[in-house]
């Protein structure tokens, strides 16, 4: 299927590795110029060289930098130039018991899970606006559909994200401009095995945990980063302008409501 977006720009935050680098890929294999960002240069650099050696008609922009901070923002922007799609995305907090965070933990995980992304729509909406196109994709968590008590921190910063998104997305979509988000659940990333471990775990009792947590899932499995990536670039895509303001779970039908 042609998405229809060839020759379009986006930004794709926190790139490197896991969901980000599956979206990037995704939308590369559509045409897509990316721009790509993360706090560590040598992941992002391999990213890079993969997309360029795969797709050697995309452009491909990397920026070193952490996207929660205005600096890191000016950056990217900056290399990112007229974006018509932009991908929020930024690690999730550490888990915890609510008893032992500070203002200080809270203020961090708002200011990567909220804030980050409504500076960025900010800064890069009205221009969708203007050239009639632009999709606007926050990856959240599947916590926002039902939220996991020892993430707290991210069930709190990501439901903010999302109401903040319910009112502006009827607002854009007008001029062709979507904004949605995609709720993960367990995927083979870095932070299920992060989430996972436990102290003096093994990687292969790791392993063994990662596996059996996702026979526990519908699916009998769990999610690969590039299944993440192709639902994102579909969202994207020239003929998605009639979905806004969704929530869209992926988890391999663990979360057991209709709604």
């Amino acid at each position: 299927m042609d998405l229809g977006i060839r020759g379009r720009r986006a930004l794709v935050c926190a790139s490197s590795k896991g969901l980000g680098r599956a979206c990037a890929v995704a939308l590369a294999a559509e045409g897509v110029h990316v721009t790509i960002t993360a706090r560590g240069g040598e992941a992002l650099a391999a990213t890079a060289a993969h997309i360029r050696s795969v797709y050697p008609d995309v452009d491909v922009a990397e920026v070193v930098g952490d996207i929660t901070t205005p600096q890191g923002r000016e950056a990217a922007l900056k290399a990112a130039g007229d974006i018509d799609i932009l991908v929020n995305n930024a690690g999730g907090p550490p888990p915890g018991d609510f008893r032992d965070w500070t203002r200080d933990d809270w203020i961090k995980a708002l200011d990567a899970n909220m804030l980050t992304p409504i500076e960025l729509i900010k800064a890069s909406v009205d221009g969708m606006m203007a050239r009639k196109f632009g999709r606007i994709v926050n990856i959240t968590s599947a916590a926002v559909k039902a939220p996991i008590d020892v993430l707290g921190l991210s069930n709190g910063a990501r439901a903010g994200l999302t109401g903040f998104v319910a009112g502006i997305a009827r607002k854009t979509v007008r001029e062709n401009v979507t904004i949605n988000g995609l709720l993960p659940g367990p995927f083979n990333t870095d932070r299920i095995r992060g989430n996972t471990r436990k102290p003096g775990m093994s990687e292969a009792d790791l392993d063994e945990a990662i596996k059996a947590r996702g026979l526990e899932n519908p699916a009998g499995r769990i999610g690969e980063p590039q299944e993440f990536g192709q639902f994102c670039a579909f969202l994207c895509g020239a003929n998605a302008g009639f979905i806004t303001g969704q929530n869209i779970l992926l988890d391999g039908g663990a979360y057991r409501g209709t709604l």
